[in-house]
């Protein structure tokens, strides 16, 4: 007969598989989210095209920057939406914000109707800017223009901010799907679960802990 001990080392056994078994079904489910989202999602036509921010350099856009960039003309000038926002802030020593730098870009390259919005350092804080603005003007909409793999977060946060929000991932530069690889899923993935876990219950983890796509 077994003996009381050994029974409990069974149950404890068996809690953890099931953890684990639970915690893989989890992460599997998600990763395989992030990456539907990033090869499927399709741009609607929307009260507004929102940019999200990345690194600037003296008002020159990165790279990744320059990339959402071009998205948002390529997908404004197809008529997608009458106004472009840009949104992002800037960090200690910049002499200019992410903002500010993709609205001079997008000037510069024949889009005439885009707003600046100056704040946000990550992915929840710009969300929640640019969602006040449009509330504040009766808009419902936005197409988040980003990374492919950062889609589905960027569409999460803006739902829950009350956005209809679909996206318009990049098709060229650093961080699009062509150049961009596991590393950029998992981490994602990584930053997506930490949001839905914790973000939504106010306990959150900014991107630049998480990822370094803002």
């Amino acid at each position: 007969m077994p003996s009381p001990a050994v029974d409990v080392l069974f149950i404890l056994r068996k809690i953890i598989s099931s953890i684990l078994l639970a915690t893989f079904v989890l992460l599997a489910f998600a990763t395989g989210r992030v990456w539907y989202t990033a090869n499927h999602v399709v741009p609607v036509k929307s009260d507004a095209i929102v940019v999200l921010g990345a690194a600037q350099f003296d008002g020159r856009p990165s790279d990744v920057l320059r990339a959402r960039l071009q998205e948002a003309a390529r997908i404004y000038k197809n008529g997608f939406a009458l106004r472009v926002i840009t949104v992002g802030a800037n960090l200690p020593g910049d002499r200019t914000t992410e903002a500010a730098t993709g609205k001079a870009w997008l000037m510069e390259n024949k889009v005439k109707n885009v707003i600046s919005i100056e704040k946000g350092h990550d992915t929840l804080e710009s969300t929640k800017a640019y969602a006040s603005y449009l509330k504040l003007n009766n808009f419902t909409s936005a197409i988040v223009v980003t990374d492919p793999y950062h889609c589905l977060r960027a569409m999460t946060m803006a739902h829950d901010a009350g956005i209809s929000a679909t996206c318009s991932p990049v098709k060229r530069g650093p961080n699009s799907l062509n150049q961009s690889g596991v590393r950029y899923l998992v981490r994602e993935t990584g930053a997506y679960l930490a949001y839905v876990t914790l973000g939504r219950h106010g306990i959150f983890i900014s991107d630049r802990t998480v990822a370094t796509a803002h």
